[in-house]
């Protein structure tokens, strides 16, 4: 079983990826193999709405990173896809991961459906639940089925490091681990 988690930050090394590395280590312990790939901070286009990916199949026409995260999303047992909170919603980045992939996914035979999907976030006072909203909405429409935890997955984290100050944001990234773990294995029996 493999979890992809998939930082939406342009900042390696800070809050939203101490949340990621903290579902991620939950599930390693559990014996999954995981995988934390960095998609904030690289250059990326949204969706042109050309089609293309309907006519190649898992391949989008603008070849950049997008095909390479797209199978690693197709051949996770669970996706966690996380982004810190700018200005009330999610990163350029995270929204190319969604548009992007999404339209491979669903012309490529919904490869998303039924997988397990998480959304985390690092936010400074408030907007988080409109980013939250926002990556959730993505795996609703995919068909992709979404555990919950003790409560919001979010961490409030301003300055670097300040994820690991949070007891509560970790502690709710822990829960969301291992529902993750018991959502995977009850799908896959």
């Amino acid at each position: 079983m493999k979890v992809l988690a998939i930082n939406g930050s342009p900042r390696r090394g800070g809050n939203t990826e101490t949340l990621l590395k903290t579902v991620l280590e939950v599930c390693a312990d559990a014996g999954f193999e995981t995988e934390l790939y960095q998609a904030g901070g690289r250059e990326v286009h949204g969706c042109k709405a050309c089609n293309s990916c309907g006519e190649n199949k898992g391949w989008c026409i603008q070849n950049d990173w997008i095909n390479e995260l797209y199978p690693k999303m197709k051949a996770a047992d669970a996706i966690v896809l996380g982004s810190p909170t700018y200005f009330f919603d999610l990163t350029p980045e995270t929204k190319a991961v969604m548009d992007r992939t999404g339209y491979i996914s669903r012309s490529d035979g919904f490869a998303f459906n039924r997988k397990a999907a998480a959304a985390v976030s690092a936010v400074r006072r408030a907007g988080g639940v409109a980013t939250l909203d926002s990556m959730q909405h993505f795996f609703l429409i995919n068909g992709m089925i979404v555990p919950g935890s003790s409560y919001l997955n979010m961490s409030l984290s301003r300055d670097v490091g300040d994820a690991t100050k949070d007891a509560e944001g970790l502690q709710t990234m822990k829960t969301l681990g291992e529902n993750i773990v018991w959502l995977v294995k009850k799908i896959h029996g």
